[in-house]
C-alpha cells in the first residue's frame, strides 16, 4: 500500500489497480506458454476473449490451435517461429479464431519470449484481446481511402482524356466512350451547350438508346434540369425517381423506361458565365453523398473548360480554314480533254491555316497549266503570301511564259516582298492534244504517275531551289523536264504533308503513297477522297493540298497550240528532249506526213544557235490559225547576229543548214527579239489529224524525254 502524506486527498481502497483487473476492464487477457511441455495457462478473461470455456480446455497449445482456421493457425506458428530464431524477445500477430456459434473473430496476440541462461527460448507470456473493433475501424479507413483513391483516378483520367480533346467532337467522343461511362458509374450521360437567344443544343448523348425524342433543341426558360442548372448555375442532384417525377413531370415519362432511378445535371460554367451543361443518369442507387457531390462538381469544372477550349478551336479552325478556302481557286475550270481533281485538307494538330495551295489555269491552244505550291509555316501570314503568290503565279502563265520562266519570275516576285518566307512550287504545263507535259520543279516533291492498269511510280523531276530562295542566291535558272501522258494516265501533284510523317522517312511516305494510289479507285474524284480519308485518320502537323489530272484521249488542238523547250549549251539530254517534244507535237497535230523534215529543220536551227552563240536556245513549236493550218517552228537565241544564207564551203561541211532550211519549209524568217533573236520556219499541215496519229507511239508515257 502507497503511503498516503498528511492532508493528501482520500484514494480508493483498491488503487492503483491491479494488473488483472486493468486487463479485464480492457477486454484482454493473458496467457503462459511452457515451451518444453507444450503447455498454456490462459487465465478467466483469455478464455472469455477466445470463446472458450474453461471446462472444455485441457490445457494444451494444440488443443488451442483447433480453434483457429488452418490457414489462421498456420501464419501465427510462422510468427511465433520467426521471432524464436531470428533472436527477438516479442512478438505481435492478428489472427481469427472461429467462435462456439460458427462465426469468425479478429484476435491479437502479443507475446515475449523469455531465455535460459544460454539463450534458448523456455517460455513465452503475453496477452490476448479481441481486435474486432479495432479492425473495423481500420476496415472503414481502408475502404475509405479506397473511394478516396477512386474518386481521384476518376478525376484524373476525366482529366487526362480531356487534355487531348482539341474540338468539341473530340470532347463528344471522350465523355461518349465506354470506359467514361464506366469512370462515371453512370447508365447514360447528355451534353448540351447554349446558343444564342437562350436555346440549348443537346450534342452528346449516349448511348444512341437513350435519347429523349424532343430534346435535341430546348430552351433556358423551360422545365428541364439542363435548363435549370443554366438558369441557376448550381448544380442539381436528383435523389430518387420520385424527385425525377415530381420536379420534371415532362421529363420523366420518357426517362422512367430507361430505368433511371437518380440523375446529377452540372452547369458549365466558363470565365463566370454558362456555356452549357452535363448530365449523368444513374440506375440502381438513390443519393449522393458529399464526397460523390464534390467530385461530379470537380470534373463539371473540368469539362467546363474543356468545352470552352474546344469551342473555341472549333471557331478558329473554321475561321482558319475559311480564309484557307478564300485563298484557294473558287472553282476548278473544265478543261477539255482532261479529268481533273483537286483537295485541300488543313492540318489537324498546330496551328490549321497554312501556305498549301493548287491551281489550274487554261490556256491557249488547249493547253493547261497545273500548279502545286507550299509556303513555309502555318500562320495567316502564309496564307497571305500564298494568296499572293498564286496570283502572280497564274498571271506569269497567262502572259504566256514558259514554265521556267513562269517559275523565275515567282521566285522573283517572292523575294521582293516584306517577307522571310519560301515556298516550293511544281508546275507542269500540259498540251492535251499531244500529252506532252513539261514540268519545273522548284525545291518540291517530285509527281506520281498512274498508268491505265493502276500502277503507278515516282517521276523523278530535275528541280531548282525554292522560290524566293533561289532568287536571293542568283540560281533563276530552273531545268524543264519534258514527259508524255498518254490517255487514261494520270498525274499526281501534292505538297509534302501527304507523304511525311514524324519520325518516318521521306522514301517510307513515297512509297506508301504510291501503294495508296495503286490500291485506290479508279475514277480520281473517288481517288482523291480516299487519300484525304488517311490524312484526316492519320491527323498531323502539315496541311496538305492534292491535284490530280487525267488526260481523257485525243484532242483536236484548236489555233494557238505551243510548246516550249529550253536547251542549254553543252546539254545533250535537253536537245534530245527538243527533237522529242517537236516529233510528238507534229504527229499528234496531223502532221505525221512531214514528221521528218519539220524534225530535221528544227534540229538544224537549234544546233546552229547552239554553235554561234554563247547562250542556250528557246525551242518554241506551235499551230496557227490561217486559211491553212500551219506548224511553225521557233528558235531564240541571246545573239543579236542575224543569220544569212550562203553557199557551202570548201570542206562542204558548214554553210548548208539555211539552206536546208530553205528547201524544206514553206516559209522562214528571222525577228529581232529584244536582246537576241527569233529564227522561225512554218510548214502547211492537213486540217484535222489523221486516225490513229493522237499521240506518240507507246512505251514512252510518264517517262521524261530525251
Amino acid at each position: 500500500m502507497v503511503d498516503r502524506a498528511a492532508g493528501a486527498p482520500a484514494l480508493p481502497d483498491d488503487w492503483p489497480a491491479a494488473p488483472e483487473t486493468s486487463l479485464a476492464l480492457t477486454r484482454m487477457g493473458s496467457f503462459d506458454w511452457d515451451l518444453a511441455s507444450g503447455l498454456m495457462h490462459l487465465d478467466g478473461h483469455a478464455h472469455l476473449v477466445l470463446d472458450l470455456p474453461a471446462e472444455e480446455y485441457d490445457g494444451r497449445r494444440a488443443s488451442l490451435m483447433a480453434l483457429m482456421p488452418s490457414e489462421e493457425a498456420a501464419r501465427l506458428d510462422a510468427r511465433v517461429a520467426q521471432a524464436l530464431k531470428s533472436g527477438r524477445d516479442h512478438y505481435g500477430v492478428y489472427f481469427r479464431i472461429r467462435r462456439r456459434d460458427g462465426t469468425l473473430r479478429w484476435t491479437h496476440s502479443q507475446g515475449r519470449v523469455r531465455r535460459d541462461t544460454d539463450g534458448r527460448p523456455v517460455r513465452i507470456t503475453g496477452i490476448v484481446r479481441d481486435a474486432t473493433a479495432e479492425l473495423a475501424d481500420s476496415t472503414a479507413r481502408i475502404a475509405a481511402d479506397a473511394e478516396r483513391r477512386w474518386q481521384t483516378s476518376v478525376a484524373e483520367a476525366i482529366t487526362a482524356a480531356l487534355a487531348h480533346a482539341r474540338t468539341v467532337q473530340d470532347v463528344i467522343d471522350v465523355l461518349k466512350d465506354v470506359h467514361g461511362l464506366e469512370l462515371f458509374g453512370a447508365r447514360s450521360l447528355v451534353l448540351g451547350l447554349l446558343e444564342p437567344g437562350g436555346r440549348i443544343h443537346l450534342v452528346a448523348e449516349g448511348p444512341q438508346e437513350a435519347f429523349v425524342p424532343g430534346t435535341r433543341y430546348t430552351r433556358v426558360d423551360e422545365q428541364y434540369p439542363m435548363s435549370e442548372v443554366i438558369r441557376t448555375l448550381a448544380p442539381r442532384f436528383i435523389e430518387g425517381s420520385d424527385d425525377f417525377a415530381e420536379s420534371y413531370p415532362i421529363l420523366w415519362p420518357h426517362i422512367e423506361p430507361l430505368g433511371v432511378e437518380a440523375a446529377a445535371y452540372l452547369p458549365l460554367i466558363a470565365q463566370g458565365r454558362p456555356i452549357g451543361a452535363f448530365g449523368l443518369l444513374y440506375a440502381d442507387r438513390t443519393g449522393f453523398n458529399a464526397e460523390e457531390r464534390n467530385l461530379l462538381v470537380a470534373i463539371g469544372s473540368t469539362l467546363a473548360q474543356s468545352v470552352q477550349r474546344a469551342v473555341l478551336y472549333d471557331q478558329e479552325h473554321d475561321l482558319a480554314e475559311g480564309l484557307q478556302q478564300a485563298m484557294l481557286p473558287r472553282r476548278i475550270p473544265d478543261v477539255p480533254g482532261a479529268q481533273i481533281a483537286v483537295r485541300y485538307r488543313s492540318a489537324r494538330i498546330g496551328r490549321d491555316i497554312g501556305g498549301d495551295w493548287y491551281d489550274v489555269i487554261t490556256l491557249p491552244g488547249g493547253r493547261v497549266g497545273a500548279v502545286i505550291g507550299d509556303v513555309q509555316g502555318h500562320d495567316t501570314d502564309a496564307a497571305a503570301v500564298m494568296g499572293q503568290l498564286r496570283i502572280v503565279l497564274r498571271a506569269y502563265a497567262a502572259e504566256g511564259h514558259t514554265p521556267a520562266t513562269v517559275i523565275a519570275r515567282a521566285s522573283g516576285f517572292l523575294h521582293e516582298l516584306d517577307t522571310d518566307r519560301f515556298a516550293t512550287c511544281l508546275y507542269a504545263e500540259a498540251d492535251l492534244s499531244t500529252g506532252v507535259v513539261q514540268v519545273v520543279r522548284a525545291g518540291h516533291v517530285d509527281p506520281l504517275l498512274r498508268d491505265t492498269d493502276g500502277s503507278c511510280r515516282r517521276i523523278p523531276v530535275d528541280g531548282g531551289l525554292p522560290l524566293g530562295l533561289s532568287a536571293e542566291f542568283g540560281r533563276l535558272e530552273y531545268p524543264v523536264t519534258t514527259l508524255e501522258l498518254d490517255p487514261g494516265q494520270t498525274l499526281l501533284l501534292y505538297t509534302d504533308g501527304l507523304v511525311e510523317q514524324p519520325g518516318s522517312d521521306l522514301d517510307d511516305g513515297m512509297q506508301l503513297l504510291t501503294a495508296l494510289v495503286r490500291g485506290g479507285p479508279r475514277d480520281i474524284q473517288h481517288l482523291a477522297d480516299r487519300l484525304c480519308e488517311v490524312v484526316d485518320e492519320r491527323g498531323g502537323e502539315d496541311d496538305v493540298a492534292l491535284l490530280l489530272m487525267r488526260r481523257r484521249g485525243t484532242l483536236t488542238p484548236r489555233s494557238g497550240g505551243r510548246l516550249h523547250q529550253p536547251v542549254a549549251q553543252n546539254d545533250p539530254e535537253a536537245l534530245r528532249s527538243a527533237r522529242r517534244m517537236v516529233r510528238s507535237a507534229v504527229v499528234a497535230w496531223g502532221a505525221g506526213v512531214r514528221a521528218d523534215e519539220i524534225e530535221l529543220v528544227a534540229d538544224e536551227l537549234t544546233t546552229n544557235a547552239l554553235m554561234h552563240t554563247d547562250g542556250g536556245a528557246e525551242v518554241t513549236v506551235r499551230v496557227l490559225a490561217g486559211p491553212q493550218r500551219r506548224l511553225r517552228v521557233e528558235v531564240e537565241d541571246g545573239s543579236s547576229a542575224l543569220p544569212r544564207r550562203r553557199e557551202a564551203g570548201e570542206s562542204g561541211v558548214s554553210g548548208r543548214g539555211l539552206l536546208l532550211v530553205d528547201r524544206l519549209a514553206d516559209a522562214w524568217g528571222v525577228e529581232p527579239r529584244g536582246s537576241g533573236k527569233c529564227v522561225w520556219c512554218e510548214f502547211t499541215v492537213p486540217e484535222r489529224p489523221g486516225p490513229g496519229s493522237a499521240g506518240p507511239s507507246g512505251g514512252t508515257a510518264g517517262v521524261p524525254l530525251g
